[in-house]
């Protein structure tokens, strides 16, 4: 499972050219599911991402988590996460996993970050076609793989 994390002071997400999700400051997700992945990953990556200290504090130094400063999350998936670019020109998505294991775990991902942020993840919707915007803030971005814990 893939992670990008941008903290922004606000973001939208638009799905479908129609409906429009909005949240900030907080969090922009991208997440990129796996055909390996599982409840482990989604457990661990969703509490790293909450416990992440990348907001600042009184003295501009960033010590506060996404919980401590009562942010918001915008969570997207991105199957284009998952793609290998070793070979050729043009990237594999074969390690993206298919909707049936993955819609699962990303619905498994919002309710874990629902909870431990005590208040709704917004998100976009799964397998749709979204247009996101984002004001990040620092700027800040922060790539984590549950496959690489170190």
């Amino acid at each position: 499972m893939r992670a990008v994390i941008q903290r922004v002071k606000y973001s939208r997400v638009t799905i479908d050219r129609k409906e429009k999700r909005t949240s900030g400051p907080g969090l922009m997700i991208l997440l990129g599911i796996g055909h390996s992945d599982n409840k482990d990953d989604v457990q661990w990556l969703a509490n790293k991402i909450l416990n992440l200290r990348i907001f600042n504090d009184v003295n501009g130094i960033m010590n506060h988590s996404i919980t401590e400063i009562n942010g918001e999350i915008m969570l997207v998936s991105q199957f284009t996460l998952m793609a290998q670019t070793k070979k050729g020109n043009r990237p594999s998505y074969g390690n993206a996993a298919r909707h049936e294991h993955a819609i699962p775990l990303y619905n498994l991902f919002i309710n874990v970050t629902q909870n431990g942020l005590s208040k709704p993840v917004k998100s976009g919707e799964f397998g749709s076609n979204m247009e996101v915007e984002i004001i990040n803030d620092g700027p800040v971005t922060i790539c984590i793989d549950s496959k690489k814990r170190d």
